[in-house]
């Protein structure tokens, strides 16, 4: 098989990997493909947690044994381990196929399917569209490398870099593409989160509005450590809305208990995080996510919320869409603050960028580089 011809079929297992889109967590998005003389006899994907794997659904949708000559495509490595649905190493070798082709490494240290493969006699070929195959899979991929969610960051500047003119109007920086391509990336994370100055100005919904008009809400986290949200009478949608069940309250024991109990009452779940101050320690919450099972964390601002991840070290990707918007305008709203970077060499930086166009727009994301040591307002701040 040639290596075009590899590519073009692993393409195919990345659409149907992306057809559960969301769905997933904290499993993978996995696609398969099976081939014989050069065509597809029969393809699957892994649908949602606890269902069967995609080399499994791939197989039974096969229906009989494979041709001598068949090959599986499949976007991440064999799992070798038995779990709810059983080994699909175990699966492959029981099929008789001799050929896998493989676009991503599993991150996980516990799976040894390619050696396994290789072991039996298998010929394995891995790589094919890997960095598509790995990009695929973010959050997983963060989430079993190091035991805390993915926390990433969306932002929507000028070419400026400003989220805002200096009186507040900022609706909208970006187009319609670019807020869809948000939704979109929305319904991927098990938890959005926003600032209580975003709440208070906002009032957002936070939800992810699919294109077929479908609404799906995530876990909404209001990080808000001295319950200002709480203290109107006209509580934001986020703590009324159908979804309000849906809506974490992050705050602190400087917030009161008195309002804790007011949302406790209205429905809305709080987490009280220990703090000296009123800001919560990300830290904390990122490992509270871990007890809880939340995999990914889509904070969406506003700037105060996302500078203070950034000065704790604490954001591990970044999502920034760029419009050809200039206000040049010093007192307009910056889309970042809180550190003070007196040389390059200390400045942050995105690596394993990934650049995307919108109509006019441009989205770059990329995972946040920390250098060793920040200068951070009069301070030295060394990441532990």
């Amino acid at each position: 098989m040639s290596k075009l011809n590899d590519e073009m079929f692993m393409a195919r297992a990345l659409e149907l990997a992306r057809q559960a889109w969301g769905q997933t967590s904290p499993n993978p998005m996995v696609g398969a493909v099976i081939t014989e003389n050069g065509q597809i006899a029969a393809e699957g994907y892994h649908v949602q947690d606890g269902g069967p794997h995609a080399e499994r659904v791939a197989l039974t949708n096969l229906g009989r044994a494979p041709a001598p000559e068949a090959c599986l495509y499949v976007t991440l490595e064999p799992c070798s381990t038995s779990g709810r649905t059983g080994a699909c190493c175990e699966a492959i070798l029981g099929s008789g196929i001799r050929r896998v082709v493989v676009g991503a490494v599993d991150p996980n240290p516990q799976h040894a399917g390619l050696n396994l493969l290789r072991k039996a006699g298998v010929e394995v070929i891995e790589g094919v569209l890997g960095q598509a195959c790995t990009d695929l899979n973010l959050i997983f991929n963060h989430w079993i490398t190091t035991g805390h969610p993915l926390v990433v960051a969306k932002t929507a500047v000028t070419i400026d870099g400003r989220i805002a003119c200096r009186g507040g109007d900022s609706k909208w920086i970006t187009n319609e593409l670019s807020r869809e391509d948000v939704h979109h990336w929305r319904r991927l994370f098990p938890s959005i989160a926003v600032g209580a100055m975003t709440v208070l100005h906002d009032n957002p919904r936070l939800t992810a509005r699919q294109p077929d008009g479908t609404e799906w809400c995530p876990w909404r986290f209001v990080f808000d450590g001295l319950l200002r949200t709480v203290v109107d009478r006209n509580m934001p949608q986020v703590y009324t809305d159908e979804f309000k069940d849906r809506t974490i309250v992050v705050t602190t024991p400087h917030g009161g208990l008195g309002y804790v109990r007011k949302l406790e009452n209205a429905g809305i779940k709080v987490w009280v995080m220990d703090s000296d101050t009123q800001r919560v320690v990300f830290r904390d919450f990122k490992q509270r996510c871990t007890v809880e099972g939340i995999s990914g964390v889509y904070v969406e601002g506003g700037a105060h919320l996302i500078g203070e991840l950034l000065r704790a070290q604490e954001l591990d990707y970044l999502f920034n869409y760029r419009a050809p918007v200039l206000l040049a305008d010093e007192k307009a709203k910056a889309g970042f603050t809180g550190l003070r970077t007196e040389r390059l060499s200390a400045a942050l930086r995105l690596t394993d960028v990934r650049h995307e166009v919108f109509g006019d727009d441009q989205l770059m994301r990329g995972r946040v580089v920390y250098p060793a040591k920040v200068q951070i307002d009069e301070t030295l701040y060394v990441r532990n």
